[in-house]
């Protein structure tokens, strides 16, 4: 069985975006690019949320395009253009991304589907609309924090307004930049 794998970037104390939704802190190195490179071959597709679907079309298509892409990035760039993405989206009527399937809203059955498909694993990026949605009806199965050295005091929760859920800690890796990824999975059972 495929796994659902959340994959964001958050602040030290807890937020994925900035109060008026800027990522523009999110700390980004060579060492966590040479990463992203190493481990984008266990999936071969993203979910996305609308605004995370807009953002990744207006650059990924590009990079891979762009001689001035690192080696890193082109092979991120690859991947993502390659893969089967879905993107949810009540506003959205078409993606002109290549292989883009648009659903107008989180479909249980669907994701069950994906799921227990043939391939690699999912893994849904941003979208802290759709990670609330998955969380809420028990669909994530990984979720990898990259918990940046920053302290927002204020900004976008993927978590707010979800029932408690006991995670356990699976991973940690931590990165010259001060970076600390955290692999969690939802721990079964009384916690």
């Amino acid at each position: 069985m495929r796994k659902l794998v959340v994959f964001n970037l958050v602040s030290l104390d807890g937020y994925f975006a900035g109060s008026d939704g800027n990522i523009d802190w999110h700390v980004v190195d060579l060492e966590l690019d040479s990463w992203a490179a190493q481990t984008i071959d266990q999936y071969d597709t993203v979910l996305l949320g609308r605004i995370t679907y807009e953002m990744f079309a207006g650059y990924w298509p590009a990079a891979l395009a762009d001689p001035g892409t690192s080696e890193d990035d082109r092979v991120v760039a690859k991947a993502l253009n390659d893969w089967k993405k879905i993107v949810v989206s009540r506003t959205l009527d078409k993606a002109g991304w290549h292989n883009t399937e648009v659903l107008r809203d989180i479909q249980p059955e669907r994701i069950q589907q994906l799921k227990s498909g043939t391939g690699r694993d999912i893994v849904v990026y941003g979208s802290g609309t759709v990670v609330k949605q998955l969380t809420n009806l028990g669909l994530v199965d990984e979720y990898r924090l990259m918990v940046n050295p920053i302290v927002l005091g204020e900004g976008t929760s993927m978590f707010a307004g979800v029932p408690k859920t006991n995670l356990q800690l699976r991973t940690s890796k931590a990165f010259t930049s001060g970076n600390i990824l955290l692999t969690y999975a939802p721990r079964m059972g009384p916690g």
